[in-house]
């Protein structure tokens, strides 16, 4: 972790949630807690002073919530390294954080380890979505995302392979090094995928690759 903490800033409007996560993430070697937040406008407020390296946030919170956080932080190029710990609920709020730039996403129920893994994924700008979100992503895309599904879009065969190392969670650099390629190279496929399939996130080109057998877990 370059020598230093990863500087971490929770939003919940839960002052008990707060104090127990902050107490899970004591015990967390390179995690530190610098700033809370009660709500969306301040969460904004507290990253602009500390300029954390990762976000949690929960999605239902007063003033503002996370979706409208979320989007705020990434049009003002303040921080996308957003991970989302709720409780669930909806559906549909969960597909609007992804949508909205969240890079992970995890139950409130999970514990010291996951919560640890999934801030050093996003640390490293990887995407990381707990085992249950994983599982139900595309059913849930099936009943609620609005992204047009292609049935007759052709991947030449390195644009598929490029898929699958998006979906083994890869940056651009580990996949331009993987396929031999440029960074630059790799980002022109990554942007021609997407805009094949419609999708205006990362989340939505693991659902598809999921739903069409171009990758399977």
């Amino acid at each position: 972790m370059e020598g230093r903490n990863i500087r971490v800033v929770i939003a919940d409007d839960h002052s008990l949630f707060r104090a127990g996560l902050k107490t899970l993430l004591s015990q967390v070697k390179n995690v530190e807690i610098v700033g809370e937040a009660v709500n969306g406008q301040e969460l904004i407020r507290r990253s602009i002073e500390l300029s954390p390296d990762v976000i949690l946030t929960d999605i239902g919170m007063p003033v503002m919530d996370g979706v409208l956080a979320t989007k705020e932080l990434a049009r003002r190029k303040i921080s996308n390294r957003v991970i989302v710990l709720t409780a669930f609920g909806r559906e549909e709020p969960v597909l609007q954080m992804l949508e909205a730039g969240a890079l992970g996403y995890l139950l409130k129920t999970a514990d010291t380890d996951e919560i640890s893994e999934a801030i050093q994924t996003v640390y490293r700008h990887k995407p990381y979505f707990c085992k249950e979100i994983t599982e139900r992503l595309t059913d849930i895309v099936a009943k609620s995302y609005q992204m047009p599904i292609r049935v007759d879009i052709a991947f030449t065969e390195r644009e598929k392979d490029i898929i699958r190392l998006i979906c083994r969670e890869c940056t651009s650099k580990e996949i331009a090094y993987s396929l031999n390629l440029s960074k630059r190279t790799v980002e022109g496929h990554r942007t021609r995928i997407m805009d094949k399939i419609g999708a205006k996130s990362i989340a939505g080109v693991i659902t598809y690759a999921l739903e069409r057998g171009i990758y399977k877990k």
